[in-house]
Parts: C-alpha cells; structure tokens; sequence
C-alpha cells in the first residue's frame, strides 16, 4: 500500500501529543531529494509513489523576489504557481485593512500556468510531458518527459540588478521526424496607480511565431515577468544575459568560503546556505540592505536578523555586496540612535521608511553583539571607528538597563511576545554579554583608553555572574538555565550562553537541548505539553544550539543531530534551506536563518573568535569520527586564506595557508586553540 507521507506529516504536526511525534515517520521515509553532481540536489519523480507532493523555494534579486510553489500530482503532472514579488514598489492597501498592512504593500502577484504560451505542434496543441526530475542548482529546474516528440526543461530564475523574473524553456526534438511549431503572440500587461505612481506590470515571451525543430535540436525561449514605474523604459535584457548575471553570482557562492568535511550533506547545505544568505540583497533609499524576505520582509532592516544574524558572516564569506549591506544595516541604527534613554526601534522597513516596534526586545544588546563581531572581522580599522558612537551607545543602553540582580532588563526577546519572557530574559543579558567581550577586543584595537576597556571587563565578569545566579536552576531534573524569574519549563535559548563562551552548565543544557528539546525537526521553543502548540519550532533557536555545542566541545553529540536536521532541511519535504518557523511563516525560507547555519562552522566547528582587525583565535572542535576538515578562500581580518584541521593521533594539525603557502603549521591538542595574526 502506497502511503502519503505529506499528510502523514501534516497530520503528525497538527496532533498535539508532545512526546508521540516520531513514531509516525521514519527519517528515510521522508527524504524525497539526493546529492547531484557538484553543487545540486535532485529528486527523481520517474519512480516516486509519495504523490501527491508540494514544495516551495524563493529566490531573488535587488528588485525582485519570487516564491515558486511546484505540486506534483499523483499522474506525475506538474502545476506550478509563480508568486513574483516587486519589493520597492509600494501598493496602496485596501481601505479595509489595518494599517499595518502597509508594511507589507509589495507590488506582487501570483501566477500559474495560463500565462505560459500556448503553441502548437504538428497540428495539435502542447501538453507538456509528465514530471520526469526537478533539479535544484542555484535556480529550479524541470524536467518533463517527451509528449509528442519533444521533451521540455523549464528553468527558473531571478534577475540580480532589474525588475524581471525569468522561466525559460528548452525543447528537445527526440524523434526522428522534423517538428514545426506555431506558437501565439500571447502578452499580459496591467497597470495601477501605486505609492511612487504609476506600475505597470507585464509578461511576455520572445518565442519565435514558427520553428522547425529536426531531430535532436533544441529551440530555447523564454517568459519574462516584469514591472515598470512611471516612464521608466522597458527591460530589453535576453535570458541569455539574466542567466549569465545569475550564474556569475553562483560561481561566487561556489568560490568563496568553501566548507569541505567528511559529511557531504553538511557541505551541499552550507553551499546552499549562501546562496540564500546572499541572494536576498535589496537595493533601497538606505543603499543595498540585506531582508529577511519569506514573502512578508523586504527592502528593510532589523535589529536580529540583520544585525545579529547575517552581518558578522559577511566578511568571512568575501561577498562584497554582502559587507556593503551589513554595513547599511548598522549605519541605519546609527543614524537612528534614541535621545535620552529611549530604545532602539527594531526595525526599518519598506526602504527605512516605516519603524517597527515600540517596545525593547533586547535590540541593543542584539546590535552591539553584531556590530562589534562585524567590525573586527571586516579587518578594517576606519569601519570599527565609524561603528563604535554605535556599538558604545548601545552598550550603554543595556547597563542602564540593569535590575537590581544584575541582569538586564527588556520587554520581550526576538519572539516579540508570542510566548511570555518575564522582566529580564537570558537572551538579552546573554546577547550583552557577548557585546562585551567583543567590544574589549574592538575597544583594544582601536586603542581606546585602558579605563573603559577595564570597565566593560568588570561589566562582564560581574554579568556572567549575574547570569549564574539569577538564571541557574534545576529543571526537567537538569541543571540548566530558566528563561525568566519564576519560568519552569526549558526554552530553546537556554543554549545562548554556551554560544558566547559561558559553560557553567554546559551537559544539562546540553541535554536539555539535544534530548527534551529535541524533535525531528531540531529544538522545539519550549518543552512545554501546555502551549497552544506544543510543537513549535523556530529554525533560529536550533541553528544557535548546534553553533553553542559545537563551540563547548561537544562535537560528537553535536554531529549526530547537525547530519540528520541538514538532510532533513536539505533533501527532505521542504528543501533545499533552513527556515523560519512552524507553524508560523509556513516554514519560510528566510535568509538569514541561512547565515546562522554557515556560522556553526565558522563560529561552532572551528571555533573562529575575532581579536583584533587581523587577529583570531581558532579552537577547532573535531568529531572523532572525522579525519579533517578545511575552509577555503576564507576573506576575513584583511586577508584570504585556507584553514585546514588534520587529526593527528591525539592532537590536531592545524594549517592556514595564503596563496597556497603555508604561513602558519601548528600541532594542539584537543580543545586548545591557536591565535593567528596576520
């Protein structure tokens, strides 16, 4: 009996049994997709029974955003809708809808497959073929069986600089007979009256009217889906020159920050991973900005996943449209500082237009983390000296923010109140800690007078003990951290303080993380049966967890979980990226969930710290199992360079080369670390 493991899945997530729900699926059962050549994945539909299945992925550009949804049917036919996103042209809302809608007001439409052309072929209109394979490689390709002679690939992908998205089709004569094809002048073009004035938008395709195809030619054309503003001129770029933009991108991400270890589905995701952390840059009235996207946050900045999240990945990733977007990110804040005692707005959005929220998520403390991280690892002084009015005053905001236990006090935490966090939560005060450990690095660097730098040392010894005594606790029998004064139930960012260097109580935490919060779907919020829903899961808190244990030394509990939630996320029912959130977002393929799976390599696994605007410390924590590990044309702290960890008996070998020369060769034993200064 064919089972429908997409139901089985659905209906597994919506029970509401906390402790039942790996027995439905099997971890194999729900892998649809496999490795494919050097840089794709595949999933081959020819003997697939797990149909019906759908899908969703995004890809962008600076003006563009789209969200292909594909639905495989049990016949193996294949519908897809096209949710084609102009970012920077604001809508006018509905004079039915909050006010609140106009943060979402993107010129956007969806579109399934009546805009494609039809055309006809010997005397009978086209059907494509039934789904054959679907191939992820930087764009989203399909693959249809022969029908009527011809086999058809559709290739899907944004531009990078203009207002288009592209669906372009290659037919392949595979008879032995010439096939003339007819194909109508079909155009769809619509204007409104927007923000900016007037968007029009339209699709059309360059087929040709006639085309005699022989046996074994292909014909290639494409479908173009555009939008203007006002008299702006017509798009006239080819697909030829889209896809070559796109592929020009592409090569970069398969370039740079090159993560090779024993585990290739860890190696395929963390290539995937920056793709989608790097695609998802808007050009904007703030400069580039790098947006979170999902279909609902563009053309803006904030506080987490700007500059917490994919900010300080930037430079080691070398991708310069990607430091020049944190760095926006981070001079928007600057520019934006609170008079007195205010706080940070968290967020800029629709091009920095519109701030979002009134009250204090622990932004502050989120903004000094990553600016700080930032700074020192671009490598460059005049940006540490251009961040640090920012940086300093946000470190400030936190001291003055101190309760009477010496934690520090805010609203809520990233979540924005969707679960309850108290007076003072572990994340800000964690996320402060780590400011200023990082700022004392900065601080030195900068050479910045001895009597602050001592002062952010006291401010942090006197926090991690704050920490300790006001955040320890025993709970679920482990000896851990709670959330808040008086919560009892254990929540994902109780591994925060193992990602900033704090290990007071790191295997209950450990075991809170990997065994009671544990699912199949990585760290569940809160192990608590009396949530809403119980199940809820927020990538963010896992991919924090895996950079924590990683960084503590627990390498091989770390593996076990990291291989089988990146197969999962990379080849499994929604693929080929981390994600946002469940059920909220529906899994959305944000990008900075992206960044933070790169830095548990960077951060986690090779345990890079910055120390100065040439210096980092590197303490590589090895699974036991693996033999080495290396990451190449790293672009950091002024320089490009390899890292490579070779297990040697009981020690590590670690070489860093620059321009394939050995520059540093050191032999450690495990769980030391190294200082490298170029």
């Amino acid at each position: 009996m064919t089972v429908n493991i997409r139901i089985l899945f659905i209906i597994l997530f919506f029970s509401g049994n906390l402790f039942a729900q790996e027995a439905v699926l099997s971890h194999e059962e729900e892998i649809f997709w496999k490795l494919s050549g050097k840089h794709a994945i595949s999933w081959d539909i020819s003997d697939e029974s797990r149909l019906p299945h759908s899908d969703n992925i995004e890809m962008g550009g600076q003006v563009v955003s789209a969200i292909i949804d594909y639905e495989v049917a049990e016949d193996k036919s294949v519908t897809i809708k096209r949710d084609v996103i102009f970012p920077q042209l604001r809508t006018f809302i509905k004079s039915t809808e909050s006010t609140w809608r106009r943060y979402r007001a993107y010129l956007r439409s969806k579109y399934g497959d009546e805009v494609m052309p039809a055309f006809i072929v010997d005397d009978r209109t086209y059907v494509p073929g039934v789904l054959d394979s679907v191939c992820i490689d930087g764009m989203l390709n399909f693959y249809h069986e022969e029908m009527t002679g011809l086999k058809l690939k559709r290739t899907l992908f944004p531009s990078m600089t203009e207002r288009m998205f592209v669906e372009k089709w290659t037919l392949t004569n595979v008879s032995d007979t010439i096939k003339n094809l007819a194909f109508g002048d079909a155009e769809f073009q619509q204007e409104q009256p927007g923000v900016w004035g007037t968007y029009t938008r339209k699709i059309h395709n360059d087929a040709e009217k006639y085309v005699i195809l022989n046996p074994g030619e292909s014909y290639k054309f494409a479908i173009y889906f555009t939008a203007y503003l006002n008299d702006e001129k017509e798009i006239k770029s080819s697909w030829e020159e889209v896809i070559e933009e796109r592929s020009g991108f592409i090569e970069v991400m398969q370039s740079n920050l090159v993560l090779e270890t024993p585990d290739p589905v860890l190696n395929r995701l963390f290539y995937f991973s920056k793709i989608r952390a790097s695609e998802s840059i808007f050009d904007t009235k703030m400069g580039l900005v790098h947006s979170p996207g999902g279909g609902r946050y563009y053309t803006g900045v904030w506080a987490n996943d700007q500059a917490e999240y994919s900010g300080p990945f930037f430079p080691y990733l070398g991708y310069d449209i990607g430091n020049e977007a944190a760095m926006n990110a981070y001079l928007m804040f600057k520019k934006n500082i609170p008079e007195g005692d205010g706080n940070f707005w968290s967020s800029f959005e629709m091009e920095g237009e519109l701030t979002c929220c009134g009250g204090d998520r622990g932004d502050a403390a989120m903004i000094a983390f990553g600016a700080s991280q930032f700074a020192l690892a671009s490598g460059q002084p005049e940006i540490g000296e251009e961040l640090w009015p920012l940086i300093d005053w946000s470190l400030e905001y936190c001291e003055r923010q101190k309760n009477e236990s010496g934690v520090i006090k805010s609203d809520s935490d990233e979540m924005e109140g969707r679960i309850p966090t108290g007076d003072a939560n572990l994340s800000t005060s964690s996320l402060y800690y780590g400011a200023l450990t990082n700022a004392i690095n900065l601080a030195k660097s900068l050479d910045k007078p001895k009597k602050l730098i001592k002062r952010y040392e006291k401010r942090a010894e006197e926090l991690k003990q704050a920490i300790e005594v006001y955040f320890g606790a025993e709970i679920e029998g482990l000896e851990t951290y709670r959330y808040f004064d008086g919560h009892e139930y254990l929540r994902h960012w109780i591994c925060l303080p193992l990602v900033m260097g704090i290990e007071d109580r790191k295997e209950g935490t450990l075991d809170a993380l990997f065994s009671k919060l544990w699912t199949d779907n990585g760290v569940r919020v809160e192990y608590n049966p009396n949530l809403p829903e119980p199940n809820l899961f927020w990538d963010r808190g896992t991919l924090y967890a895996f950079r924590g244990a990683f960084k503590a030394g627990a390498a091989d509990r770390g593996l076990e979980k990291l291989h089988s939630y990146s197969q999962t996320r990379l080849l499994g029912f929604h693929v080929p990226y981390v994600v946002e959130a469940w059920p909220e977002g529906n899994m959305a393929h944000l990008s900075a969930e992206s960044a933070l799976y790169c830095r548990i390599f960077t951060e986690g696994l090779l345990g890079i710290t910055p120390k100065g605007f040439n210096t980092f410390s590197l303490q590589p924590n090895l699974p036991s199992g693996w033999d080495q590990l290396s990451l190449k044309n790293v672009n950091a702290f002024g320089e490009t360079f390899d890292i490579l960890v070779i297990r040697s008996g009981t020690k590590l070998r670690i070489i860093i080369e620059e321009n394939h020369e050995v520059i540093i060769e050191e032999m450690i034993g495990e769980g030391d670390y190294i200082v490298v200064k170029f």
